[in-house]
């Protein structure tokens, strides 16, 4: 990978600095939502424990910025490619936590998560058109947000 320039940093800054702004906005539905809500909802067995859901989720934002860095670095003409594409994924991650802790909706949640999922492929795909290891970044949180789907699904059928 070549040198890291200014410009690279200020990206990389621009990158952190919106996913921090979807995690904080995710979580100030989402933490009011749990002590009532939430923990009145029949979930699945596989539910992870609330307490995991902090740490994943910040490693997962981690991966997500450093991966659209590294795409975007790389991109050349493609860069606005590989901008949108992780735009769009980002704004529907931060729409899942408004519907779902929100505006307490899970089956319209349920919906929007797919295409979070679909969208979150369409990144790995474009990423791995310029880096590898880009698209590799982002496997983890393709892997959480399948589990998300699942969960999603079980407390849609639960609580209906």
């Amino acid at each position: 990978m070549q040198k890291v320039s200014r410009r690279d940093l200020v990206a990389l800054a621009a990158l952190v600095a919106a996913v921090t702004l979807v995690a904080v906005a995710g979580s100030a539905v989402t933490l009011p939502a749990i002590p009532g809500w939430y923990a009145g909802l029949e979930k699945p067995w596989f539910t992870p424990p609330n307490a995991a859901f902090g740490p994943v989720w910040t490693t997962l934002y981690a991966l997500m910025a450093y991966a659209a860095w590294r795409a975007w670095r790389v991109a050349g003409p493609q860069r606005r490619l590989v901008l949108t594409v992780f735009a769009v994924q980002l704004g529907l991650n931060a729409l899942w936590s408004q519907l779902f802790f929100g505006a307490r909706r899970p089956d319209l949640a349920l919906i929007e998560v797919v295409l979070l999922w679909a969208a979150i492929l369409w990144s790995i795909r474009i990423f791995g058109r310029h880096d590898r290891l880009a698209a590799g970044l982002m496997i983890p949180y393709l892997a959480w947000v399948s589990l998300a789907v699942a969960l999603n699904a079980a407390v849609v059928l639960l609580n209906s």
